[in-house]
Order: structure tokens, then C-alpha cells, then sequence
């Protein structure tokens, strides 16, 4: 298995690997019924473009068979800068899709409330947004393999602060394996609306948002790594 950066360049690959191995199980996206295996969903893929436009981003490739190669596993990174979750919140208006509005108001709006900016007085943050195995690799260690080079890559850029929503329990337990925190949570239950229904009926054993942080770059800021 070769990991590598992933480059503007391989937006359509890594875009059709999420089409077939992430976009309708993740535990979010499947609850709100956002799109089916294979489907292209148009915002999802707007949302995943411009986290590879940063170049934080990293792919694991098989590259066993010589001239051709497959996408086993990819982690999306992005940079996060004080206002963009505030921005991304009022750009959601604008979206036409209300089941990928529905997931990203509930996350943008915990992010805002919870804010670690504000807590660990940063100025960016390495913001890990989706982490994703084609099923025929799972259980060869890629995911965690992945977080470890994200977390390189973080310090290799000079980031103090490194956080993820980590939205099902799976991708929970893979970052705490590598020293990421929660910071806040948010039970699927307790996000309800106006009647008291659930407005995105998580299946078991997914049963919270975590907001999570790990970090980086200067020892100071474990200081302040008190949890909400």
C-alpha cells in the first residue's frame, strides 16, 4: 500500500471513491437519506473539493497490478480559520439541499457554540473532515495509518491544533487511539425539533457527535484543554 498527497489533480478519484465506499454509510448522511452508493450528491462533493484544494489531504493507494492503481482509503483535511464555520452556516441558506443542510446546521452550529478557537487562542486549525476505507480494505490498519500521516502533515505545517467531528463511533475510537480529545458532544437524541422529534434518527451504535481536538505543534495549549 503506497499513501500519498492528494493533489487537486485526484479530485475526480477520490471523488468516486467516496461515491462508492462513504457517502451513504456515514452515520449522518445515511440517517438524513442525503444520497445512495454510487450517486453523486452535488454539495457533499462541492464540500469535499474544497478541503482538497488545501493540499493537507491523504490517499492510500494498491498499487498491485503494474500501470493501474485503486483507492483503498482517503483522509480529506482542510484549514479552518476563525470565521469559516460562522460563513459556511450563512452559505447553507443558499443550499438547495435540505438533507445536506439539515446535517451541516446541526455541525456548524455546535462548532460555533463550542468554539476552540476561542478556547486554545489559534489563529487556524487542521480541521479533519472525512476519513473513509473501501470496504475490500478494511480491518489492515489504513484508517489509522491515515490519521498518523494526517497528524504529520499537521505538524510538518507548523498547526497547533488539530480537530474533527467525529460522527459515528468507529472514526471515535480511531482518533482517541491517537491522542485526539473530546472537547464537546452533542447525543442525536437531544437534537430534536420543535415537537420534540429526533431530526436525524442516528442508528445504534452511533450515538453522538464528538467534537474532538488533538494538539500539535507547543505543549502550551494542553493547558487549556479543559472539555465543555
Amino acid at each position: 500500500m503506497e499513501f500519498k498527497m492528494i493533489g487537486p489533480e485526484h479530485c475526480d478519484q477520490v471523488l468516486e471513491h467516496l461515491r462508492r465506499s462513504f457517502f451513504a454509510d456515514e452515520p449522518l448522511n445515511k440517517a438524513a437519506g442525503l444520497c445512495q452508493n454510487g450517486v453523486n450528491c452535488s454539495a457533499l462533493e462541492i464540500h469535499c473539493a474544497e478541503a482538497i484544494q488545501d493540499r493537507m489531504s491523504v490517499m492510500a493507494v494498491d498499487a498491485k497490478d503494474e500501470g493501474s492503481c485503486k483507492i483503498a482509503g482517503v483522509v480529506l483535511n482542510g484549514i479552518l480559520k476563525p470565521d469559516d464555520t460562522a460563513r459556511a452556516l450563512e452559505k447553507l441558506e443558499e443550499t438547495k439541499d435540505i438533507h445536506f443542510r439539515v446535517i451541516f446546521e446541526m455541525l456548524h452550529k455546535h462548532n460555533i457554540e463550542h468554539n476552540l478557537f476561542e478556547h486554545f487562542d489559534v489563529k487556524s486549525i487542521f480541521d479533519v473532515r472525512i476519513l473513509s476505507v473501501d470496504s475490500c480494505y478494511r480491518g489492515q490498519g489504513i484508517a489509522n495509518e491515515l490519521v498518523k500521516r494526517s497528524v504529520e502533515v499537521a505538524r510538518k505545517n507548523g498547526f497547533r491544533l488539530m480537530k474533527a467531528d467525529a460522527t459515528g463511533i468507529f472514526s471515535q475510537k480511531i482518533f482517541r487511539s491517537h491522542g485526539f480529545k473530546v472537547f464537546s458532544e452533542l447525543p442525536y437524541c437531544k437534537y430534536t425539533d420543535e415537537n420534540g422529534k429526533m431530526i436525524l434518527p442516528v442508528e445504534a451504535p452511533h450515538i453522538k457527535l464528538q467534537q474532538i481536538y488533538k494538539t500539535v505543534c507547543g505543549d502550551e495549549l494542553d493547558d487549556k484543554a479543559k472539555p465543555h
